[in-house]
């Protein structure tokens, strides 16, 4: 009973790895795409957060420029009408009209010193030039301005223009101090009382003067700001500040030909924001003048390079990168998190269904304390013990297992010293079943005794079966001699008489065909046949020629059928034969006739010949002994005929002498049945299935009966006898069916 097995803890650290958190390649992957994904979207929208900061930042600064430029706008526009002002107020001087009533040259030079006087303390003032009333120059201040007259169209301009307006000019260039200069001339009319010319007065304004007097407005002095006509030609602006792509640096340079792209946006409004590659523009359409003669419109642009922005927005750029890298990290750190939390949910529900798997399965388990007493046991343990399961926990292991004192002291110590115990218990003191037990000890969890691990497995019926087989055994230890073969008949298992009588030594490779080669080796298949029909087979063999029949062996082979419906084995049983059995048997197997007709002509014949009342009131009976699906698990075809023959044998057997019996076709039989009307023949029929079953014949047969009909050929007859088979394939009751028939 005591067995010396290895011990389990070897088990334990693998069991540990198994319920531990494992990596595997699909979960790697999982993390890897993911954060790969979260470094792709940190990064783009890192990207988008700087790019769009930027943006936000150049719109800002071009609401701001656009706003300065207005500013500039307005101070430019009122200083070009204080500089018409300015030219009215020379044109009305007093001295002026001093010099105009007494033109000498005292009141001349005094004249230009008031002028020259003027040029320096304005500085945005250029110099004073006086015209005769036909354009012819007189004097001026010292200046770098042409002395040639004025043009007739200027002075045609003049004259349409009303006394105390101010003609304005558009924007030329003239070299001061070794450098083009922009600059604006203003003239005004001057009259008589009587509204007649005394010449014209023209002052010269430099526009860069009056912008760098009013560029303290800019919010950086460093910003650029350029004017340019409708015509895209730069006039001012041209700083010392690094170039810029496509934007003109020289004076009179063109931006519709360098910018073509922006120009054709400035051209389409009179005010907005462009964004190009390097840099973001501002511009804004000033009118200086609002008379329709001397209409004077010029674009101001100012720009921000975006690399300038960039700089701006530098430690914001910074902080938006450090900001988006703590944020990917912790990202990162909670993807890993949330893995390794369902890594350890999983592990942990893995755990546990691996406990509840051991122990709550088909076999019996207890956990037993160090005091022997159990703590925790499963229903099967509850029902392998005949003990409740609420009944079962602080219940001492001795009394669960009904066992002496002696055999439990036994076991405790092997188990104290072995570390586990094997063996069978038997409950059978409180009718409870034999137990095969394991008791082994689980790992310490502290420095007390450990506890005890129990497996309980019902082997009642183990036993049982052992029992059985040996009650087999004895039974089997006969005089008759017993055989155990498969479907092909070679032998399985076999009791001594037959042994002894085959005198096989014992040795199994031998089939029933091959030691009854002269009796059954050339009807095997046919026996074979039978079986799988029948269920079984009975014949003589070993006669002696000139011995009695009693010293025959009657062979009786009976087929076990499986769960497939088919015959797995064969019980082949011998033992002598009966002479008195055997001249009863054959008394009872006399026919009543012996003639089986062959051919539809001799059916016809006997047909015809019966007298006409017999005919009148006869019967047709069609017998159709097919099964359904036979022939295709039959291997031959005559393995059908040979079941024909023995249904036509029984039917010798039971049919009265004066019914005829017609072999029609291969699993067809036709009977004629004069002098009966249709409810004898269904008795007649009832009876026949009823025999043929006790037979092992019944199976599949269907029988269809037709009454006779005045003037009927046979043929029609037949045909009725069809109709009613038809029928009876569609009951599924009796398999018996009837047409065309008169009942009594």
């Amino acid at each position: 009973m005591l067995k010396n097995n290895p011990s389990t803890y070897p088990l334990a650290p693998l069991l540990s790895l198994t319920q531990g958190i494992y990596w595997s390649h699909q979960r790697l992957l999982a993390v890897a795409s993911q954060l790969s994904m979260l470094v792709i979207g940190s990064i783009i929208l890192t990207n988008l957060i700087i790019t769009l900061g930027e943006r936000r930042l150049q719109e800002e600064w071009a609401i701001q420029r656009y706003s300065e430029l207005q500013t500039i706008g307005t101070l430019v526009t009122d200083k070009v009408s204080f500089q018409q002002f300015r030219t009215l107020i020379f044109a009305n001087d007093e001295r002026l009209k001093q010099y105009l009533s007494n033109p000498t040259a005292k009141q001349q030079r005094e004249l230009q010193q008031h002028w020259q006087e003027l040029v320096q303390n304005i500085p945005e003032l250029l110099g004073v030039t006086l015209y005769d009333p036909q354009g012819n120059y007189k004097f001026s201040t010292a200046s770098n301005f042409s002395k040639d007259p004025l043009s007739p169209t200027l002075l045609g301009v003049s004259r349409q223009m009303g006394g105390r307006e101010v003609y304005t000019s558009p924007l030329e260039f003239v070299p001061i101090d070794g450098k083009l200069e922009a600059y604006q001339y203003q003239m005004a009319w001057l009259e008589k009382a009587d509204q007649s010319s005394m010449g014209y007065i023209v002052t010269y304004n430099s526009m860069e003067q009056m912008l760098e007097a009013i560029k303290p407005a800019f919010s950086s002095n460093r910003s650029p700001m350029l004017m340019l006509d409708t015509q895209g030609l730069l006039y001012t602006g041209a700083s010392n500040l690094a170039p810029l792509n496509n934007i003109p640096t020289s004076l009179g340079a063109s931006l519709k030909q360098s910018y073509p792209a922006l120009w054709r946006e400035m051209s389409m409004n009179n005010f907005g924001q462009f964004h190009g590659e390097d840099a973001t523009f501002v511009y804004l359409k000033l009118e200086l003048t609002a008379q329709p003669e001397t209409r004077r419109e010029y674009y101001l642009l100012s720009y921000v390079r975006n690399s300038d922005i960039a700089a701006k927005f530098y430690q914001w750029q910074n902080i938006v990168i450090a900001a988006s890298l703590i944020l990917t990290l912790l990202a990162a750190w909670v993807i890993l998190l949330s893995h390794m939390y369902r890594l350890q949910q999983r592990s942990r529900q893995y755990s546990i269904d691996v406990a509840n798997g051991l122990f709550n399965s088909d076999i019996g388990f207890m956990m037993v304390n160090e005091n022997a007493r159990v703590i925790s046991a499963n229903t099967k343990a509850a029902e392998a013990t005949l003990v409740p399961l609420d009944e079962l926990t602080d219940r001492s292991l001795q009394r669960t297992l009904c066992l002496d004192d002696n055999r439990y002291v036994e076991l405790m110590e092997y188990v104290n010293k072995m570390g586990q115990w094997s063996g069978d218990i038997s409950l059978e003191s409180i009718n409870g079943p034999t137990l095969r037990v394991h008791v082994r000890q689980a790992p310490r969890a502290s420095r007390g005794s450990p506890h005890l691990l129990i497996t309980l497995e019902d082997i009642s019926e183990l036993i049982q079966s052992k029992q059985q087989a040996f009650i087999n055994e004895l039974l089997c230890d006969s005089n008759v001699a017993i055989a155990l073969t498969d479907v092909n008949g070679k032998l399985i298992k076999m009791n001594p008489a037959f042994d002894t009588m085959m005198q096989l030594n014992g040795d199994f490779n031998h089939d029933l065909a091959t030691l009854l080669a002269n009796d059954l080796g050339n009807q095997w298949q046919r026996i074979s046949s039978q079986i799988a029909m029948q269920g079984q087979w009975q014949g003589q063999i070993l006669c002696a020629p000139k011995e009695p029949r009693s010293h025959c062996l009657q062979a009786t082979l009976k087929g076990h059928v499986g769960a497939d419906g088919e015959i797995d084995y064969i019980v082949c049983t011998l033992e002598q034969a009966d002479e008195r059995g055997l001249n009863r048997e054959k008394r009872d197997l006399i026919p009543h006739r012996s003639v089986i007709l062959k051919r539809l002509g001799d059916l016809e014949n006997y047909f015809t010949s019966l007298p006409p009342q017999s005919r009148l009131s006869s019967s047709l009976l069609l017998m159709d002994i097919n099964p359904e699906g036979m022939l295709s698990h039959m291997s031959d075809i005559d393995q059908l005929a040979n079941r024909q023959q023995e249904v036509e044998v029984q039917l010798l057997l039971e049919t009265p002498a004066h019914y005829q019996i017609l072999h029609w076709q291969l699993g067809k039989i036709v009977m004629m049945l004069p002098d009966t009307d249709a409810t004898r023949a269904h008795s007649f029929a009832l009876n026949m299935i009823e025999k043929l079953s006790g037979n092992g014949l019944s199976e599949g047969i269907s029988i269809g009966i037709a009454g006779y009909q005045e003037g009927q050929t046979l043929e029609q007859y037949l045909n009725n006898a069809e109709i009613a088979l038809r029928r009876a394939k569609q009951n599924n009751e009796q398999n018996i069916g009837q047409a065309f028939t008169r009942h009594q």
